[in-house]
């Protein structure tokens, strides 16, 4: 089985590019810039060749900067690894980025360009004026040292570990005993994970707010009121506002946390509790083992593939492709970076998985998440420039949050009919626990970019504010407060991917949508889920959602409406 029929699988697709070309530094790389610059365009179809070169370039670019990351963080204590991928971000990307810059000018100063007429072209001009805007020579050192100092932030997380009964755990595979049935357990394992965490808290603070400053000059350099503002336009949220971010939180408290809590509630009074405690929300609430859906990591993929099957053949022959020729990493272990993701590798349009798996229901989830970027990787990896392969995050989020739904009702490989409801319920749970939490990392984003001088304390103390306007009134914090003021740091996204994270809402709102289609109509919810996959970002992100069959909104009613549907299909699967 494989999703690509010939012996070209992995190969480098290259016309402009010699196919033995390998980067190895600048020098390699830097007169194919130059002969991109020099040429001279004197019709609507050389521009439309031209772009076609200049994205081969950017695919081996983008391929090479990959596998670098993917090493380096699949083995964050080799440090080889981690000075290939320093060498890439400060002798390769300064200089590719003025480079850049001068043939984005070239292609908005062509006389030809109005001659790109079609959508697809008009959302990639849109996207180049931006960083028109945006770029600034002064600015090129100082994203090398941004990217270089938040890339501390995975090696002190990923050598992070706790003993338990004796044996050096990660995190990852510590949190799987919060499942425990043992509260006793639970209440250890939390606190010695939180001690552990709490132990480098400092260190993470002043990296954060090293961050902070840099990332405040980015803004400052290019003429924007602060890295908020400046986010915005390099992110080219050209679909939505500040303002529409501040709605969605609002939005969230009123209709979703309300329904949080009821969940809570109810798990507290299903567990006899008198207080419902932070180490209380994992655990099964009627007292049941925690599920196992595999044992090991290739029952886990042996299982995804045929689960992926179900959904439509061509899933299975992406994630068949992966696996087969090593493009999966997924065992938690020592010295890895934390997390999981889903690399996006434009040469050979064949991505890469990454996750932490230590045989619980999160991961199943994750592999079905992830496996869901995969498919849309693989579905737009024809598409005409690397630019239309990489759709805005609200786009690629849906593909992988919809998969969690779509895969969820061919979890019977993994579970009996009993065990199956009880994780079906936990997904559908967790919608409520996401939204939440999505909308206290983002508005905390807005505060801290907002407020650029603010000190640490003022920091927690926004921290400590925005976590209790989502967290709802069930959960007990007494004597924990000072585990609750640093729970931020253990969001990723914080710290290496900025403002990145209410792409997870707006997705899951999407999500859900698309799952409501597809109970409702099957075959056409999952073609018009594959056609918008299939756009890449070849239109506007309304558009996109439009052609999956759903609404890019997320005002009180709308969340209100799909909370509804969730909240019914939730109940049904009550044990």
């Amino acid at each position: 089985m494989s999703v690509l029929k010939d012996r070209h699988v992995v190969q480098k697709r290259r016309h402009y590019l010699p196919s033995d070309f390998e980067i190895t530094s600048w020098k390699s790389v830097e007169s194919f810039f130059q002969e991109l610059e020099a040429r001279t365009i004197e019709s609507g179809a050389q521009l439309r060749h031209w772009l076609r070169d200049r994205s081969e370039l950017e695919a081996a670019l983008s391929e090479e900067l990959g596998w670098r990351y993917i090493h380096m963080t699949c083995d964050t204590n080799n440090p080889e690894k981690q000075k290939r991928f320093h060498d890439f971000v400060e002798h390769i990307e300064p200089k590719v980025a003025p480079c850049a810059n001068r043939l984005d000018r070239k292609l908005l100063n062509s006389p030809f360009a109005h001659e790109l007429e079609e959508e697809a072209f008009q959302v990639l001009l849109r996207n180049v004026k931006k960083d028109c805007n945006l770029y600034r020579d002064s600015n090129i050192e100082l994203n090398m040292r941004i990217q270089m100092e938040q890339q501390q932030y995975g090696a002190v997380v990923g050598g992070m570990t706790v003993m338990i009964g004796g044996i050096e755990k990660t995190l990852p595979q510590a949190s799987d005993l919060l499942q425990s049935t043992d509260r006793a357990v639970r209440e250890s394992t939390y606190r010695q994970i939180m001690e552990r965490r709490a132990a480098d808290s400092d260190r993470l603070d002043e990296l954060f707010s090293s961050l902070i400053t840099m990332r405040h000059n980015l803004a400052v350099n290019a003429n924007c009121q602060d890295y908020r503002e400046y986010m915005f336009l390099a992110l080219g949220r050209f679909d939505y506002s500040i303002d529409d971010c501040y709605r969605f939180h609002e939005a969230v408290a009123e209709v979703v946390v309300p329904m949080m809590d009821k969940i809570r509630a109810r798990r507290k009074k299903r567990l006899g509790l008198q207080q419902l405690r932070p180490w209380d929300l994992a655990v099964d609430e009627l007292g049941r083992e925690p599920l196992r859906p595999f044992h090991s990591v290739k029952e886990l993929v042996d299982k995804a593939i045929t689960t992926f099957g179900d959904i439509d053949p061509y899933f299975a022959e992406c994630l068949f492709t992966m696996n087969s020729i090593g493009h999966l990493d997924l065992d938690s272990r020592k010295g890895k970076a934390p997390g999981g993701y889903n690399y996006p590798l434009d040469e050979t349009g064949i991505p890469f998985i990454f996750m932490n798996a230590t045989s619980s229901l999160r991961d199943l989830t994750t592999l079905m998440h992830e496996g869901g970027h995969a498919v849309h990787s693989f579905l737009t990896r024809d598409l005409e420039l690397t630019f239309f392969k990489h759709p805005p995050s609200e786009v690629a989020e849906l593909a992988s949050m919809s998969m969690e739904f779509l895969s969820m009702d061919y979890w019977h490989h993994f579970f009996d009919a009993y065990d199956l409801r009880r994780a079906r319920r936990q997904l559908l749970e967790q919608v409520f626990e996401t939204l939440p939490w999505v909308a206290t990392v983002d508005k905390f984003q807005h505060w801290i970019y907002s407020h650029p001088d603010h000190q640490p304390q003022e920091r927690t103390a926004a921290w400590r504010d925005i976590f209790g306007q989502f967290d709802g009134d069930v959960v007990d914090w007494t004597g924990l407060e000072h585990y609750r003021d640093l729970m931020w740091q253990k969001q990723l996204h914080i710290f290496e991917v900025p403002f990145y994270y209410i792409e997870y809402g707006i997705a899951q709102l999407g999500a859900v949508a698309i799952w409501k289609n597809y109970r409702e109509r099957p075959r056409e919810a999952m073609r018009c889920y594959k056609e918008a996959l299939s756009k890449g970002y070849t239109m506007p992100i309304g558009k996109i959602y439009e052609a999956a069959g759903i609404r890019f909104d997320f005002s009180v009613d709308y969340i209100q409406e799909l909370i509804d549907f969730l909240w019914e299909e939730l109940e049904r699967d009550d044990a």
